[in-house]
């Protein structure tokens, strides 16, 4: 229960105490300009009986509060912030049009992990996880999607997900998905500058803070350019010759000859995943880029393949139509995710491209499948998807 000294104030004046005490901790100053983003309420509305954020604002319940020692009040500001690090009202919409509870327990999964090990960290008490606060390390280790996929895996199979506790909160994906893409877009780069100005503020005072946000934070390869390079790379012919981009192959014995270029590549085939976690926007933003490389690479021909456990739907486009790609592909498919149905299809039906590309959220049903062509993967919001074949560029689906 409440404090005696908290119960001599309202639980507005407890909640300013409680962001005042966590921008005050010099082991919490990597989430300190995080806490400054966004509007905090207390709240009597009945809708909401502990606390609730769109991923900008925040909202406590009254009665909540009160409940709550200081530690615990401290412990669920830094649970709703956390939820603004980790961008989750932003990249996350397709878990809850999938299974609203299923997403806010893994959302809250995560985050309640992350606290708990900074409590183990501080073992001073400043901060506690209110009652009954979803926490299970079974789930260590693992981000947002992959806690999704096995609770809806328990759901599926009758079995109980780790744990007795309850969402701690009330995620308001609703409100979040009414942003505008500029307001979107807003937001984004204000969380990403909050966390880098945490981040240089603990390096000043010679840590990386208790939350450890520098590896969330670390800065990203561009992954157009490389698309682009991978695509040009693997179509490059020999055409003709220029010495203007010497001949890998010689050069460690000292000798300086031409490389081969082509204007113009045969064909390429890019395999579309159809699961529920990459969106239409998500597809169309890749196909776009894409699109723009062919314009400059001239491939005779490019199959665009969608896929699940199966390859659902396959589309030619050549120089006649090329241009119209991204506005006139239509995604078909959807279900599980078994990307060696892509290059069996491709065997069978003796396509043979100068090279591949993957879109995927990298959480397969089976193995990466066996290809007779240099393979691009492009992953998306899965940092722990590592293909045993071909290359790999890991795309954030909020830089889309």
């Amino acid at each position: 229960m409440g404090l005696a000294l908290g119960k001599q104030l309202t639980a507005e004046q407890r909640l300013s105490k409680a962001v005042y005490a966590l921008l005050g901790h010099s082991q919490l100053v990597d989430l300190a300009p995080v806490l400054l983003i966004g509007e905090r309420h207390v709240t009597d509305d009945p809708k909401i009986p502990t606390a609730c954020t769109n991923g900008r604002d925040e909202w406590y319940a009254r009665e909540f509060v009160d409940s709550l020692s200081d530690a615990m009040l401290r412990g669920l500001t830094m649970h709703e912030n956390m939820h603004k690090v980790l961008k989750h009202l932003i990249v996350y919409e397709w878990m809850y049009k999938k299974h609203a509870q299923a997403a806010n327990m893994a959302c809250d999964y995560v985050i309640n992990l992350m606290i708990d090990k900074v409590i183990n960290r501080l073992g001073d008490g400043f901060i506690e996880l209110p009652p009954k606060a979803l926490l299970d390390y079974k789930y260590d280790d693992m981000d947002s999607v992959q806690v999704f996929l096995s609770i809806l895996d328990d759901i599926e199979n009758g079995t109980p997900s780790g744990g007795d506790g309850e969402p701690l909160d009330i995620h308001d994906w609703d409100h979040a998905k009414d942003l505008t893409d500029n307001e979107r877009k807003e937001l984004e780069r204000e969380i990403d500058e909050a966390i880098q100005e945490g981040i240089k503020a603990a390096g000043k005072l010679g840590g990386g803070g208790a939350l450890g946000l520098a590896e969330l934070a670390a800065p990203q390869v561009d992954w157009r350019d490389v698309l682009r390079e991978f695509v040009q790379q693997t179509c490059a012919g020999n055409d003709f010759s220029t010495y203007a981009r010497p001949n890998r192959r010689f050069l460690s014995a000292g000798v300086y000859m031409p490389s081969g270029i082509s204007q113009r590549a045969q064909e390429l085939v890019i395999a579309g995943d159809m699961s529920g976690s990459i969106s239409n926007r998500e597809r169309s933003v890749i196909l776009g880029e894409l699109q723009s490389i062919c314009d400059t690479v001239k491939p005779d021909k490019v199959r665009v393949l969608y896929w699940d456990t199966e390859v659902a739907r396959e589309e030619e486009y050549d120089q006649s139509n090329m241009r119209d790609l991204a506005q006139s592909t239509k995604p078909y498919g959807g279900g599980g995710t078994d990307v060696r149905c892509v290059p069996e299809y491709m065997r069978s039906h003796r396509i043979k491209p100068q090279a591949a590309i993957v879109i995927t959220d990298g959480y397969l049903l089976g193995e990466w499948g066996t290809w007779d062509c240099p393979v691009l993967w492009v992953v998306i919001d899965n940092k722990k998807a590592k293909p045993p074949v071909g290359k790999v560029i890991h795309v954030k689906a909020c830089d889309l």
